[in-house]
């Protein structure tokens, strides 16, 4: 189901957008960068997330992560992740294929500025080996409705 959601809501809403589907898994952000052969940042992840009253899908360069202090500070609640069976109910995505395509529930996407680092990324597609190439200021305008600072980037190589 999630895969023919994403696929209905791509031809309704961006046709222009590729949808790429390869034999490897692209259930992590490792996996997906490996099969997709691009950095990890570049792969988009998208957590679904409850601070306080609020809930919404927090989309991410996939190296980065959620901090709490940051969270804190923008949204006045520290941060927890969906579980599975909720994420799936809300969404209509397992973990490990959440995007914010095609979604059982209208919900807030917010895009963490650290995507800011990439002209192009590659967000989950609805299925274990599918993602989309999006430009990361057209994503903002098919399903964001704002920018937030909420992740740290990753740790500079030494």
């Amino acid at each position: 189901m999630s895969l023919e959601s994403v696929r209905a809501w791509l031809a309704a809403n961006a046709p222009e957008l590729r949808l790429i589907e390869v034999q490897e898994s692209t259930a992590t952000v490792e996996s997906a960068a490996r099969a997709l052969g691009v950095e990890p940042g570049r792969i988009a992840k998208t957590l679904a997330v409850r601070a306080g009253e609020q809930l919404f899908l927090l989309v991410a360069r996939g190296d980065a992560r959620l901090d709490n202090r940051k969270c804190k500070d923008e949204l006045g609640s520290r941060p927890r992740m969906l579980g599975a069976e909720e994420t799936l109910e809300l969404t209509g995505h397992p973990v490990g294929d959440v995007c914010p395509f095609g979604l059982n529930t209208p919900l807030p996407v917010y895009l963490d500025r650290s995507l800011h680092d990439f002209d192009i990324v590659y967000p989950a597609g609805g299925s274990l080996n599918t993602s989309v190439e999006v430009g990361v200021e057209r994503l903002f305008e098919l399903v964001a409705e704002r920018w937030v600072d909420l992740c740290r980037p990753p740790e500079p190589q030494a």
